[in-house]
């Protein structure tokens, strides 16, 4: 039996970084910010449509983006394959 527990977890630590991919600080914060952005843009269509809150939606999409990325450079991202 060479598929033993011990295989398994040495299989799954080797998978580490791929079921990593996106679930860190710097990911969930961009997420959420340009959630928001988006259901700001959806209010904005829907009053009329709106094209100034529309524009400020698609700003704090943009500042959501810049904030992922920024938080990734900190070291709050998931490691490059390199870096583990």
């Amino acid at each position: 039996m060479d598929n033993t527990v011990a295989d398994q977890g040495a299989a799954r630590t080797e998978e580490a970084p791929h079921d990593l991919h996106g679930n860190s600080p710097a990911a969930w914060t961009a997420v959420a910010i340009v959630l928001v952005a988006f259901t700001v843009g959806a209010i904005a269509m829907v009053l009329g449509p709106n094209w100034v809150l529309f524009w400020i939606s698609v700003g704090i999409a943009v500042l959501g983006a810049l904030a992922g990325k920024v938080l990734q450079l900190l070291g709050f991202g998931v490691p490059a394959d390199g870096d583990h």
